[in-house]
């Protein structure tokens, strides 16, 4: 007997109305744990960040200053300038008034934030708000206006520190840790974009260590928050309404894309500046290029990247610890270095005198070697001609000497030429279709057998010809290809 037959009508109208409160129930909590789930998995815009703003804008300050400068100026420069950007009347305001206008000086008038990181006064800005200015001035949200004097600055990482002084304790920010910021978080901006005291924007962080050539430091965090001219060193905050960075830069004519310097890279500069009132960096003594899966081969270098190195200083610390052009560094203390960029910015912050192991691949072997860290020293380096930072040619490639075990290493019988090292994508060589690793033979029909006979043909051609470049290409042979300078 089924179980349907063993109940009467009534009792059976009883269980069918039972089954469905139950299915009902049960769908009900199937659902709201499905929308549980997902409110977990995307958490939504938030409802409001007025919290966030009152919190900190107290903290945030409006910054004013005055330069003196000499010459024209932006105005006189932008009101006689014709339509493809030349000067209609230079040479009649060149013979008349042009000796006379660059002595004449002009006030300039920038605009710029900061925030206070101390009770007693201390406040975080950009170099670029306050180099050179002959008056500073901060204006705090209760529009109190104070005189601010320049503690320290550190133009490399674009970081100033300023002070003001009063008698009444001024509020601070917390500061956050960048390192656990994620791609897609949302971030507040609070600062004075064209002069507009305490303006809040948010956005997410659209990307981490963007590099955008504006120092040897650069390791940006990329925001979509509204930055604009006069938001430089404003705070960026988190949802606890910490502070992760600090507003930087943003790309002329670039809608919602702006830069920030995580507070874990300035965090030692401002220590350093409150203290000292300069910076002092770690120096390693060498000159240095990111490794290409090529060279890499041709090292016999598997399951790890490295920075290769093309020359040692003489004297520096890497020369007195042994290391060698053409050793490639793997590690430093145990940390994996993978660009010459990270290995820089690692270098940099250990401090002077430290002594560390850094690890380096040579012969085809792994070799430790112990390096006491000296002070870096910005003036000797220039006066190298920046020759720790290889560039690419006017056509977006870098080049070496080919050397006989580079030949050897690419299956090519001659040892003359040149090898490409790296071509910079979008370049006029990246773009006609030259690669790392390519060796060029000839350009137009001129041996290179040097560098110098490389650079000499390439300065050779005038801007808007078309350069032929004979080069062998492993795996494919010889290759003719032209390039438009």
């Amino acid at each position: 007997m089924t179980f349907r037959k063993c109940l009467t009508p009534k009792s059976r109208s009883w269980a069918t109305g039972v089954v469905l409160l139950v299915a009902f129930y049960l769908g009900l909590t199937i659902v709201g744990a499905s929308q549980e789930a997902t409110a977990k998995t995307v958490r939504m815009v938030p409802e409001s960040f007025s919290n966030l703003s009152e919190m900190v804008s107290p903290s945030v300050v409006n910054i004013r200053t005055v330069k003196t400068v000499k010459g024209g100026g932006r105005v006189f420069r932008h009101f006689f300038r014709g339509p493809r950007g030349e000067d209609p009347m230079e040479d009649f305001f060149r013979r008349f008034f042009d000796d006379e206008d660059r002595q004449r000086e002009f006030k300039q008038r920038s605009l710029g934030s900061g925030f206070f990181i101390s009770k007693k006064g201390f406040i975080v800005t950009n170099n670029h708000v306050v180099e050179n200015a002959d008056k500073i001035q901060v204006i705090l949200k209760s529009g109190k206006e104070y005189d601010a004097e320049i503690v320290g600055r550190d133009p490399n990482t674009d970081i100033a520190l300023i002070k003001v002084t009063a008698k009444d304790d001024f509020p601070v920010v917390t500061l956050g840790n960048s390192a656990e910021l994620k791609v897609g978080q949302w971030v507040v901006a609070i600062g004075s974009p064209f002069g507009l005291e305490h303006t809040v924007t948010a956005g997410i962080v659209s990307a981490k260590g963007r590099v955008i050539g504006s120092g040897p430091y650069d390791d940006f965090i990329q925001t979509d928050a509204s930055i604009n001219p006069g938001n430089s060193g404003g705070p960026l905050i988190d949802m606890q309404g910490k502070v992760v960075g600090i507003n930087t830069a943003i790309i002329a004519g670039g809608q919602g894309i702006g830069f920030a310097i995580p507070i874990d890279l300035a965090g030692g500069i401002i220590e350093q500046l409150q203290a000292h009132g300069s910076v002092t960096r770690g120096w390693l003594g060498v000159a240095i290029q990111n490794v290409t899966d090529e060279m890499a081969a041709y090292y016999g270098l598997k399951g790890q990247k490295g920075v290769l190195v093309t020359e040692v200083f003489p004297g520096d610390p890497a020369d007195r610890a042994g290391v060698k052009a053409k050793d490639i560094i793997t590690a430093v203390d145990s940390k994996k270095v993978e660009t010459s960029r990270e290995l820089t910015r690692m270098i940099a912050g250990i401090s002077v005198g430290s002594k560390i192991k850094i690890d380096i691949w040579r012969d085809g072997k792994k070799k430790t070697l112990k390096v006491k860290i000296a002070k870096r020293d910005e003036d000797k380096i220039a006066s190298r001609g920046g020759r720790n930072l290889p560039k690419e040619d006017s056509l977006g490639i870098r080049v070496t000497q080919l050397t006989p075990e580079m030949a050897n290493r690419f299956n090519h019988s001659e040892q003359s030429g040149v090898l490409v090292t790296r071509v910079e994508p979008d370049g006029a060589g990246d773009k006609a279709g030259v690669r790392a690793g390519d060796i060029v033979k000839e350009i137009d029909h001129a041996d290179i057998r040097s560098v110098d006979d490389y650079k000499k043909a390439i300065n050779k051609a005038k801007e808007g010809e078309t350069i032929k470049m004979f080069i062998w290409r492993r795996d494919a042979g010889f290759l003719l290809i032209k390039i438009e300078k």
